[in-house]
């Protein structure tokens, strides 16, 4: 089968660099929204037979014009929530931005077992979205198409973790708001087909102004 990963549309969090990973999270900015709008178009000819998501609201208004549009029902799963940031939850600061990363960074080298300050360890995250990734399969056959619209951070971890991606390329993913990875295969053999850094919906839904760190765009060296 084929999953389209897409990462949410903007937040103000995201804006304003802050690590809002927890229930319900923002609402999608503006730009969000237009990002979010424009998904319908970008997805329209491929054909895809189930619209999943987090609970957080961002992901779910991310997904419902095109769950609208394709006359689907956003399904939701809470294994595809975005990485806890703990003891980080909401902070912006250029320290605990470094601390978040570098526990994700460590994840996405096979170090899961060391544990997000004050949240879960690597191996809790991927057993959740290995987990919902499963579900998503068992409902599916193999030459269905299907988009899962999740977090920055998440995606990025689960692509290096769980796809053919090599050592070296792991270490520059990036996703801008909208933007996601395309996988084929089924679980346990993960295909990565395509990385899609700026928004499915195009150049001009593009704010280089506001990447974030979940995004991995934000510096930390």
């Amino acid at each position: 089968m084929r999953i389209y990963f897409i990462r949410h549309g903007q937040t103000p969090s995201n804006v304003e660099g802050a690590l809002d990973t927890a229930f319900p999270g923002a609402a999608l900015s503006g730009l969000g929204e237009a990002q979010a709008a424009a998904l319908p178009a970008a997805f329209e000819t491929l054909g895809l037979r189930g619209v999943y998501v987090s609970p957080l609201l961002r992901t779910r208004q991310t997904a419902a014009p095109l769950a609208a549009a394709l006359g689907l029902e956003a399904q939701v799963l809470p294994g595809l929530a975005e990485i806890p940031a703990g003891e980080l939850e909401m902070l912006s600061d250029d320290g605990s931005l470094r601390r978040y990363v570098d526990c994700v960074r460590a994840w996405m080298h096979g170090e899961l077992g060391r544990a997000m300050p004050g949240g879960p360890d690597g191996h809790t995250f991927v057993d959740r979205f290995d987990a919902a990734i499963a579900s998503i399969a068992a409902r599916h056959a193999d030459d269905d198409a299907v988009a899962v619209v999740s977090h920055g951070a998440a995606i990025r971890c689960y692509a290096a973790l769980r796809t053919d991606l090599t050592e070296e390329r792991r270490a520059g993913l990036m996703i801008m708001n909208t933007g996601g990875a395309v996988v084929d295969g089924r679980p346990g053999a993960w295909r990565l087909t395509h990385w899609q850094t700026e928004p499915f919906g195009g150049a001009a839904l593009e704010d280089r102004s506001a990447e974030d760190v979940t995004g991995g765009v934000a510096p930390v060296d």
